[in-house]
């Protein structure tokens, strides 16, 4: 099979990541067959000092080509002082729009060689951390009108959140699809008690559980989310929300599995291109010591194989790969625990394209 790939590796630790990464797919490519032929498309910070703006108008083309995207990071304290319609993030927001990205999936799961690195209790992280957030991707207060100005002597700001229907519908059906390869239960998270975009949002998602009668429809606000999440992770299975609420909490789902390090995700809308990426940031501080951890996006190149190329068991050799590698004691710093073997980025590419 032959796939093109767009390739955005970003700023900070993003090159890195991003080129261990292509070697684990050429390891995939060489053992299975495949032809993965990667085009080059500069986003972000580096986007903006060689061209003046985050996403030029040939690398949008170029992603929009292509089978898939793979990102690493982008952004950094070095482009702060752009304006806000140039930082490196609104890049990926307009390719998030142009490409129809309305589904953020973000697994949260706890390898097991990695439970002491869990930051909850051992009694609650015994319990297993094995669930899905699915996060509404382009609509909500991201994609509302933002205004600032000045109102009897001093500045004000608004940000408008808003949702229709056919929005919150859409992604409620692909956090339900999940559920039914899952455990069969959907927990969706809003605020109803306060918002009306909340009260839509539930209405609607109440009304799609009525398609899928054999799974189970909690509804939770926001504030007992983020609670529930430190207290008890194991009741849940796959988590719907919205754009805001969704960034949250899917950073703290992160965090409790033992480092955001090791957390891939997808970005999908109709049919079966998609964006997928790591969900830390650029690390800007380690860029260019080899510190960086490449898990995250080998994982999130696994995804990308299973769910764009309908290549289910490549996808499961990576992971393969990844788990046996772990289990060997190998880590990187920032999943380094008493006896592991300590590599850097290079060293752990290597070891999983040694693996596959």
């Amino acid at each position: 099979m032959n796939k093109t790939i767009a390739v955005i590796r970003g700023d900070g630790i993003g090159p890195e990541i991003v080129g261990e990464t292509l070697g684990v797919l050429d390891a995939v490519a060489a053992k299975f067959g495949h032809t993965f032929t990667y085009r080059e498309a500069p986003m972000g910070g580096c986007a903006i000092d060689a061209f003046g703006v985050p996403l030029p108008d040939s690398s949008l083309a170029a992603c929009l080509a292509s089978d898939s995207v793979l990102l690493g990071a982008v952004g950094g304290p070095k482009w702060d002082g752009q304006p806000a319609g140039n930082r490196p993030e609104r890049g990926l927001l307009k390719l998030r729009e142009a490409m129809g990205l309305y589904t953020n999936v973000r697994p949260a799961r706890m390898f097991s060689d990695l439970s002491a690195a869990c930051p909850l209790r051992p009694d609650i992280a015994a319990g297993g951390i094995d669930f899905v957030v699915v996060r509404e991707l382009i609509g909500g207060m991201y994609f509302g009108r933002h205004t600032t100005w000045e109102e009897n002597g001093e500045l004000r700001a608004e940000d408008v959140c808003s949702y229709s229907e056919h929005e919150i519908r859409r992604v409620a059906r692909v956090a339900f699809d999940m559920a039914r390869k899952r455990r069969r239960r959907v927990t969706s998270i809003d605020k109803a008690n306060v918002l009306d975009t909340s009260r839509l949002w539930r209405r609607t998602v109440t009304a799609v559980a009525e398609e899928y009668p054999d799974v189970e429809l909690l509804h939770m606000y926001v504030d007992n989310a983020a609670m529930q999440i430190v207290r008890d992770p194991g009741q849940f299975d796959v988590i719907v929300t919205e754009n805001l609420f969704g960034d949250i909490l899917s950073d703290e789902a992160s965090q409790i599995t033992g480092s955001i390090g090791m957390i891939p995700s997808s970005s999908m809308g109709e049919g079966t291109r998609g964006m997928y990426e790591p969900i830390h940031g650029s690390a800007p501080d380690i860029a260019g010591q080899d510190k960086a951890n490449p898990i995250g996006t080998v994982l999130a190149a696994a995804m990308m194989l299973r769910y764009s190329f309908d290549m289910a068991a490549e996808a499961a050799a990576v992971e393969a790969a990844v788990d046996g590698v772990l289990k060997e004691g190998w880590r990187c710093g920032d999943i380094m625990q008493g006896g592991g073997r300590p590599v850097g980025c290079r060293e752990m590419g290597r070891l999983i394209r040694e693996h596959i």
